[in-house]
């Protein structure tokens, strides 16, 4: 039999395609490595299990291939009801079995590949609306996933460090934070300066007189931007500060 391929012969998509996939597997092997028993667990979001962080992902998933949905078929299909609905839907999906949690996570998976396998080149650019409200194109599905997979995996506190996230997410995901930070004016003063090799120009206010800067590797920068770690991170004041919100 032969395989199916994506339907895009874009090479930017079929790259990011491939880094959100990549993602995927990632997120799937921290997963497998936990017992049973262990899905109960801690995360490393604060008042979130593992099984939150399962559930949270798999639910992403389907939401995210609604709005695929949406733009093949024109038909408006939000990723959620309301912002209480996807809260509910977590909480409730956090108690399920651990072989419920595991299905869920790998369904979702192949259903969200499916519809971006099968989506016409012409859909992509279609738009549609993020929980956030951002009418943004189809593509940007798959950025939304990436981020998700990467980063929820470290959270599964299983071993996952951000160092092991690629560069080419965490540059984009540090570029991310600092935007939604100068969006709503909360990286006054503060300027983020990636080292050791990494070629990110400073982020932040960087038109300050005498800001605060940040700095560290692109990996360390970006754990403490989205709260996760400040290990490694040091600051030109006394004290390093706390990172502004994310989202």
């Amino acid at each position: 039999m032969v395989a199916r391929l994506d339907l895009t012969q874009d090479p930017a998509l079929l790259d990011a395609l491939l880094v959100a996939r990549r993602g995927t597997a990632f997120f799937g092997r921290k997963l497998n490595e936990l017992p049973d028993d262990s899905l109960s667990g801690q995360s490393l979001l604060a008042g979130w299990s593992r099984a939150h962080v399962i559930a949270h992902v798999g639910y992403n998933a389907r939401a995210l291939a609604r709005l695929v949905e949406w733009a093949i078929t024109g038909v408006e299909t939000p990723m959620y009801s309301s912002p209480e609905a996807r809260n509910e839907e977590i909480a409730l999906g956090a108690t399920l079995s651990p072989i419920a949690l595991r299905n869920l996570y790998e369904h979702s998976a192949i259903q969200l590949n499916v519809e971006w396998r099968d989506t016409p080149e012409k859909a992509w650019s279609h738009e549609v609306k993020t929980a956030q409200g951002r009418t943004v194109p189809a593509s940007e599905t798959v950025w939304m996933r990436t981020r998700e997979v990467w980063l929820h995996a470290v959270d599964l506190n299983n071993g996952a460090g951000v160092a092991e996230i690629p560069a080419v997410v965490l540059e984009r995901l540090l570029r991310d934070i600092t935007g939604t930070w100068q969006t709503r004016g909360d990286d006054r003063d503060l300027v983020l300066r990636v080292s050791g090799g990494d070629s990110l120009p400073d982020l932040g206010d960087t038109t300050a007189a005498d800001p605060e800067v940040v700095a560290g590797t692109l990996a360390d920068i970006t754990a403490w931007a989205c709260g996760r770690s400040s290990r490694g991170v040091r600051s030109n004041r006394q004290e390093l500060s706390r990172a502004p919100r994310w989202i």
